[in-house]
């Protein structure tokens, strides 16, 4: 899995290589550094929540394969705007506490 994150016109992306045991700590910190570097904080955005239902949506299969993306946006997570891409991609949208825009947008192996 793929998952690139964007802030402003700059982008980072970080490779998830099992999405069955993957390392959010590891995950958490390229975002956190990335998000230090375009100043802004992620206070108040539950990433840490967030990139784990992500991962599930396209790659889990615990209520039957292939995973169900579409019921995980329909349902939302806290102060992101979800979405489906045809394909299995999944895209989260959100402010920070300084108002820039943080776009999350995870690719599947497949």
């Amino acid at each position: 899995m793929e998952l690139d994150v964007s802030i402003d016109n700059d982008s980072v992306s970080i490779h998830i290589d099992n999405h069955f045991s993957f390392d959010l700590e590891n995950i958490l910190e390229n975002i956190e550094n990335f998000a230090d570097s375009k100043g802004c904080s992620l206070n108040g955005l539950d990433i840490t929540g967030l990139i784990p239902k992500m991962v599930r949506g396209i790659a889990g299969c615990e209520n039957g394969c292939p995973a169900d993306a579409l019921t995980f946006t329909s349902e939302g997570f806290k102060n992101f705007e979800l979405a489906y891409i045809e394909g299995g991609i999944l895209t989260a949208k959100a402010i920070t506490e300084k108002g820039k825009k943080i776009f999350l947008k995870m690719f599947p192996n497949f």
